[in-house]
C-alpha cells in the first residue's frame, strides 16, 4: 500500500477542533487535537478511496504554503 503526504491544518472552534486538509480540501473535527487529525486522516483516506481520478485531480492542489499573515485593521 502506497503512503501520500498532505498537511493538516488544525484550529480551535469552540470546544473542540476543526481540521483542514487544504491539499484537497477536505475537512473534518475532534473534541480534541488527536481525534481532530485522526478523523482528518480518515476522512482524505474515505476520499481519495471514493473519488474517481478526475475528482482528485480537480481538487488536488500541488503546493501548499502555510504562513503568518499582517493585515492593518482600523
Amino acid at each position: 500500500m502506497a503512503t501520500r503526504n498532505f498537511t493538516a491544518a488544525i484550529y480551535r472552534e469552540d470546544d473542540g477542533f476543526v481540521a483542514l486538509c487544504p491539499e484537497l480540501d477536505v475537512a473534518s473535527q475532534g473534541d480534541t487535537l488527536e481525534a481532530a487529525r485522526y478523523n482528518l486522516r480518515e476522512a482524505v483516506e474515505l476520499f481519495l478511496e471514493s473519488a474517481g481520478e478526475s475528482e482528485i485531480t480537480e481538487r488536488l492542489h500541488g503546493e501548499v504554503y502555510l504562513t503568518g499573515l499582517e493585515v492593518s485593521v482600523g
